[in-house]
């Protein structure tokens, strides 16, 4: 039994009374109590608490909390209970873990977390259910942490240090004792990892594991944001030291093994600053209205074989990582930017889809091959597009040819249901110390919308050759990149927004959900609400993601489909090649399904690392970008409301910042949540998402990746 208690004070009020017979019973969950010893071990004294103990003990009893076996003896209504789930931690202090049984989220207070952080997978105990509240419970063990790695900003004393997250995850600075500080010093940004957390203290302990370089440095912000997110910002030497002693060389052997491709006029187009050329096309004449086209893709699994040290460091990366300022590739750069690249004038091998198809871009035929190829010119998109435009240059008949096809396509794909999402991309213009001199953007032209047709009709061939039952087989385990359809709830949520901004979405969720947002996509062009629209139209979507199991690709109107065209920098594309070489070359049995799904599991996890770690590189630049602008005025949109306060996005560079509530002094603002807007008490001026404003930039927050707008009358 607990030692006794202290005697409580008699100015207790009924509401900590009774949060002290609730801990006292959780602290007891197998004992039973009479009142006597209730009174003896709380401490209490007077009669007339004792009276009110009475009274909540048979509240609790009636609430079901309590059970009273026999007259005046109390113990839990039922055994705490245990269960695993993952911690989610709170603002407010009351902290949630969401069983692994996808039951009710259970409520855990601050003092009961043991030090839970966000993500971290743990072991709950249930307390016993009080009538008309949720479950509550307590952390009584962390069996694994999400993260045990956090990125911050050192402060150095003489005895000690501690390292300052910005990290919502991590509640208390971290203590670091000045012999794990590896040469540290006050301001650098560095990486620490957690020691210990001892359940007295309230800061964690922990030891630097590297240090990054001085904060607002370029470099060490850049590899900051990677760390924070469990990235990569060095390739290990060991595997770039096994991807040197690859042979260059292609034997005779292995070309009378592949369709040769040299003599085709080939050629690749890319971003002007790209390196790794993973695609290129190949065009002839077959007859009068027909062409060949090749579709030909690096064929890294030539050189990367499956269980070698470089393929596991691929798997464990699974993806590029292009940050605004520099590529954290999959493959080590030997590889990627030489040997698989597909560069001009050099022999390559490939992996291909050649189709024959006419002038209304059907296609009549195709085949999956493995090729050699070499490469005529390397265009960058900006290129393709002058010569297009202009009607000459370099290969411009190849050039008009391949893009008539795909405009022909681009219009099929769309009449079948295909979604028209075409935001503009944040581009920055960077000195050599990577500080941001201008903020531009790029948007979908003739010249990528030729290569994204084509390498979609490669990725759809390649899903269907595998993935469609037929009278003499049954579909083989293949990797798929699906998209299921909208949740409905959402589609409605989107459907009562766009409403209050005067559009309509006619019949979405009803079997024609692709044309309906397409209709509202078409009707926002130009408009004023255009990008926030679109922005939570997007966020509307389900997630895409690779899986065995093929439900088809919404966003594309697929039915099949899969990544097999960049396999430098998507490890999926790889596997993909894998596995065509298996059945089509070999004749191999279907692979196991289960390994796969587990693989497509981890890229698809690590795809969306990798996209939140490159819009926090643009966030970051975004708001360095703005600090040379502080009192600067600008014209800017409201992009989100809140209680809290109005975001606003500026409309020369898509710059976020908020304006907190507090700032707005010209009235009291209540938030009006189903008409998404702010509305004055006193004057009725009401703040909407898309309405225009004249912002001024008060500050901007580098640590945080924050912008604080005020409004200018």
């Amino acid at each position: 039994m607990a030692k006794k208690g202290n005697k409580v004070s008699n100015r207790i009020t009924k509401k900590q009374l009774l949060e002290l017979l609730i801990d006292f019973f959780n602290r007891h969950p197998d004992e039973q109590f009479d009142t006597r010893h209730i009174f003896d071990e709380l401490g209490i004294k007077s009669t007339s608490l004792k009276g009110m103990c009475i009274h909540l003990l048979d509240d609790l009893v009636f609430d079901g909390y309590l059970a009273e076996p026999s007259l005046h003896k109390y113990r839990l209504a039922n055994k705490s209970s245990i269960v695993c789930g993952t911690f989610k931690r709170s603002n407010d202090g009351y902290n949630l873990v969401y069983p692994d049984d996808d039951g009710e989220p259970i409520v855990i207070p601050e003092r009961k977390s043991a030090h839970a952080l966000n993500d971290d997978y743990v072991r709950v105990t249930l307390f016993a259910h009080r009538r008309g509240r949720g479950r509550e419970g307590e952390v009584i063990e962390i069996i694994k942490r999400a993260h045990d790695t956090f990125v911050g900003i050192l402060r150095v004393q003489k005895h000690y240090a501690f390292l300052v997250t910005e990290n919502r995850a991590m509640p208390a600075d971290i203590f670091i004792p000045r012999d794990q500080l590896k040469g540290g010093k006050s301001g650098d940004k560095a990486v620490v990892k957690l020691v210990e957390w001892p359940a007295e203290s309230r800061n964690p302990i922990g030891r630097v594991i590297d240090v990054l370089g001085p904060a607002g440095d370029n470099d060490a912000e850049m590899n900051a944001i990677l760390a924070e997110y469990d990235l990569p910002y060095v390739y290990p030497k060991i595997v770039e030291n096994a991807a040197q002693k690859l042979l260059t060389d292609i034997t005779k052997e292995e070309i009378a093994r592949r369709e040769d491709f040299r003599d085709v006029t080939t050629f690749t187009i890319d971003p002007e600053d790209a390196k790794d050329f993973d695609d290129a096309l190949s065009l002839r004449p077959i007859s009068e209205g027909l062409w060949e086209v090749g579709v030909h893709i690096a064929d890294v699994s030539h050189y990367v074989t499956e269980g070698s040290i470089i393929d596991k460091e691929a798997f464990k990366r699974a993806t590029s990582i292009y940050l605004v300022d520099r590529t954290i590739p999959m493959l080590p750069e030997r590889l990627c930017n030489f040997l698989c690249s597909l560069r001009p004038d050099e022999e390559k091998l490939t992996y291909s889809v050649i189709f024959t198809i006419n002038d209304k871009a059907e296609v009549k035929k195709s085949r999956i091959v493995r090729t050699i190829i070499r490469s005529n010119r390397r265009f960058s998109y900006e290129e393709v597009q002058d010569i297009l435009t202009s009607g000459k240059g370099e290969y411009i008949d190849e050039l008009t040819v391949l893009n008539r096809l795909a405009q022909t396509m681009r219009e099929k794909r769309f009449a079948a249901g295909a979604i028209d999402f075409q935001q503009a991309e944040v581009r920055f213009r960077l000195d050599e110390k990577g500080k941001p001199l201008s903020v531009y953007f790029t948007e979908s032209n003739e010249s990528h919308q030729l290569i994204e047709e084509f390498m979609l009709l490669a990725n759809r061939t390649v899903a269907e050759a595998i993935g469609k039952k037929t009278t003499h087989n049954t579909p083989k385990t293949f990797v798929y990149r699906i998209h299921d359809q909208p949740d409905l709830e959402k589609l409605q949520t989107l459907s009562r927004f766009v409403s209050k901004l005067g559009y309509k979405m006619k019949g979405a969720g009803r079997g024609n959900t692709a044309s309906s947002l397409n209709s509202l996509l078409r009707d926002i062009k130009g408009q004023k609400e255009q990008n926030v629209i679109e922005t939570i139209s997007l966020r509307t979507m389900q997630k895409a993601k690779y899986s065995t199991q093929n439900i088809g690709h919404f966003g594309l109107a697929f039915r099949y489909y899969t990544h097999f065209t960049s396999p430098i920098r998507r490890y999926p594309d790889l596997m993909v090649h894998r596995l065509l070489d298996r059945y089509i070359n070999q004749g191999g049995r279907s692979a196991n399904a289960g390994k796969y799904e587990s693989l497509c599991e981890h890229c698809s996890a690590q795809e969306q690392v990798a996209t939140n770690a490159e819009r926090a590189s643009i966030k970051y630049k975004q708001v360095e970008f703005m600090t040379e602008h502080i009192n600067e005025e600008y014209d800017a949109v409201i992009s989100g409301v809140t209680e809290w306060g109005i975001y606003a996005e500026i409309v020369e560079n898509k710059c976020e910042g908020m304006i907190p509530l507090r700032t707005l002094q010209d009235d009291y603002y209540e938030y009006d949540d189903a008409n998404y807007c702010l509305v004055g008490r006193r004057h009725h001026r009401k703040y909407t998402i898309g309405d225009p404003l004249r912002i001024r930039i008060v500050r901007a927050n580098l640590d945080r990746k924050q912008l604080d707008f005020e409004i200018v009358e």
